[in-house]
This record gives structure tokens, sequence and C-alpha cells, in this order.
């Protein structure tokens, strides 16, 4: 369906005109909203360069090495539970979103596809890309059409930000003191940017479930999932967001006196402002970002940044690597042996 019918289709409703409308504007400004998230971009890795830098400058490198050897056997098996934790909950964003597309895929696949997707994209940057590129790549032989792949990456996009969305709002809600001696507000402001996120999320709620009542897509034939799959998806987020950042926060040095609600709401402050950077993972934004919040020894912190970074980015990426090539050689193998069969049969 064109634009033009879109907007001129008879009896079409108030909200598919202002839908109608939005996509003009974005379509008629599309090249300065361009540079304006280009621009964004810059400044943000600009800043957190500077950040960075300067952090790096003050590294004791006798504290940073003593730092990681101070780091527990204990802490980092701790790490890479949290971390295989998180993994498995992003099995469920590809799980969720197939059962809202009704696409029937085993989970062994979904969850090799979704694993990879995320692991690759965590590490290279531009998930759209680069995710959903990997899903094409392992759901496309299975039978599922560009679009629905393309609608999957949404759908699962869509659980990430949910799950980032409440646990950034709880933070707020619930520990607004400490949240309050990283961004220097009053306790009534941070509770009450924590009441906003909140009703964000409920105003989501309640237009999906006014969407699935009134049988409408979101544009064209897109739909989202409704109300209870939704609630599903914010549950997955929290859990698979709570689970990386509590990653994280198993490595962090004795003593260094941040709740665990705060750091997951920082946690996913930096992780936003690492996926606007565009910068691959977030590298360099991320840690700035938390260094910044958490505070003290800078070397300490430094060191289990670069750890949480190996196990949390680095081996992932490479287990994905091994997988993808695993999986293609087995396929590859299987066709080959099917066409091996058949040529027997047609000479028999």
């Amino acid at each position: 369906m064109a634009l033009k019918d879109l907007k001129g289709a008879p009896g079409e409703d108030a909200s598919r005109k202002s839908l109608a409308r939005l996509i003009e504007a974005v379509q008629t400004h599309r090249v300065w909203l361009r540079r304006l998230g280009v621009a964004a971009s810059l400044i943000i890795v600009s800043v957190s360069i500077i950040i960075f830098g300067r952090t790096l400058m003050k590294i004791d490198f006798a504290q940073f090495e003593s730092a990681f050897r101070a780091t527990s056997a204990d802490q980092i098996f701790l790490a890479f539970g949290f971390a295989s934790t998180s993994y498995l909950a992003l099995t469920g964003y590809d799980a969720l979103a197939l059962r809202h597309l009704g696409a029937k895929v085993p989970y062994p696949l979904t969850a090799l596809a979704s694993f990879t997707s995320y692991a690759i994209s965590f590490t290279l940057g531009f998930p759209l890309v680069t995710g959903g590129a990997v899903r094409f790549w392992i759901y496309g032989p299975a039978g599922l059409s560009a679009g629905k792949i393309a609608s999957l990456t949404v759908v699962a996009g869509v659980t990430f930000w949910l799950g980032m969305g409440l646990v950034l709002a709880s933070g707020f809600l619930f520990d607004a003191g400490a949240i309050g001696e990283i961004n220097q507000l009053a306790v009534w402001a941070n509770r009450a940017i924590g009441l906003a996120l909140i009703a964000v999320l409920a105003a989501y709620l309640i237009w999906v479930a006014r969407m699935r009542r009134q049988g409408r897509g979101v544009l064209l034939h897109f739909r989202l999932p409704g109300p209870m799959l939704t609630l599903g998806q914010t549950a997955l987020g929290v859990v698979d967001v709570c689970a990386a950042a509590g990653a994280l926060y198993a490595l962090l040095p004795t003593g260094h006196g941040i709740g665990f609600f705060a750091f997951a709401a920082l946690y996913s402050f930096a992780a936003m402002l690492g996926i606007a950077s565009h910068s691959p993972g977030g590298l360099g934004v991320f840690e700035a970002t938390m260094i910044k919040g958490v505070g003290g020894s800078a070397d300490r912190l430094l060191a289990a940044l670069l750890l949480f970074r190996v196990i949390y980015y680095i081996v992932p990426f490479v287990a994905a690597l091994a997988l993808l090539g695993a999986h293609e050689a087995v396929r590859r193998w299987r066709s080959l042996s099917e066409a091996i069969e058949k040529a027997n049969l047609e000479d028999d």
C-alpha cells in the first residue's frame, strides 16, 4: 500500500491520518533527521572520548594490574553465570517474536539464530544490519521470508527496549537517592522521571491493546504484539538487562557502595548511549558512562569493565562464529548427502 493510499483511504480514522502525516514529515525531512542523528552520535562519542581519555591518562598501571589479580575466580564464575542467563533470555526474544508472527521454528534453531545474531551485533554494532543478516542466513533456509525476518528483528528490538525502559524506571523510583548521587538531581526529581517512564510504558501497553482490539496494524500490515505478549516481552527484557548488569556488578571491586537498582539503571543508560553512538558495542561510550557514574578507583573499575568485555562480548562473539561455521558445514553436508542419494536413486 502506497503512502497516498494510506492517507486517502475512505473511512480512515484520525490515528491513521496522524500516522500518514508523521510518515510524510519523516520522508520530507529525512536528510535533516539523518544529519541530526549523526550530530548527536558525534557529540556522544566526543564527550565520551574526552572523559575516557582523561581517565586513561590518570591510570596507574601497577594498580590496574593489581585490580586484575584481585578479581577472584568466584567473581569471574558468577559473571559467566549472569552472562549465560542474559543470552538465554535473549533466545526468548526470537521465540516470542516467532510466536507473534505465527511462524513455527524449532527452538534449537531459534536459539542458534538469536544467540549468534546478538553476540555478533553486540560486538560489531549496527544491530539491524549485522543481526538481521545473521538471522536471514539462519532463518532463510528454514522457510522464513525476508519480510517475516525483518518483522522478527523489529519485535525482538521492542522487547529489548521495553526491558531497558522498565529497569531504568525502577532505578529512578526505588533508588532515587543513589541515582541522585550520580546525576546530582533531587530525590523528588528522580522519582518524577521514574514515574514519567512508567507512564510511557503504560501508554504503550494501552496503545497496543487498542490496536489489537481494533485489528489494525501499526504500519501497513505490520502488527505489534498484543498486551499479554507485551507483558511477556517486558518481563523477558528485564531478566536479560538485569542479568547483563549482574555480570558487570559481580566483577566490581569490593567497597564500591552502589546498590544494584541504581547500578542496573546506570547500566541501562550507558547501554542506551552506546547504542545511540553507533560505535561497535558502544566501546568507549559505555565505559566512560560507567566510570563517571560509579566513581571510586578508575583503575579497579576499568579492570572490571575490561573483564566484562571479554566475558559478555568477546567469548560469545568467538562462540557465535564457531557455531555459525559448524551450522553452515552441517547444512552443506546434508545438502551434499541428499544430492548424492538422489543421484544414486536415479542411477538405479
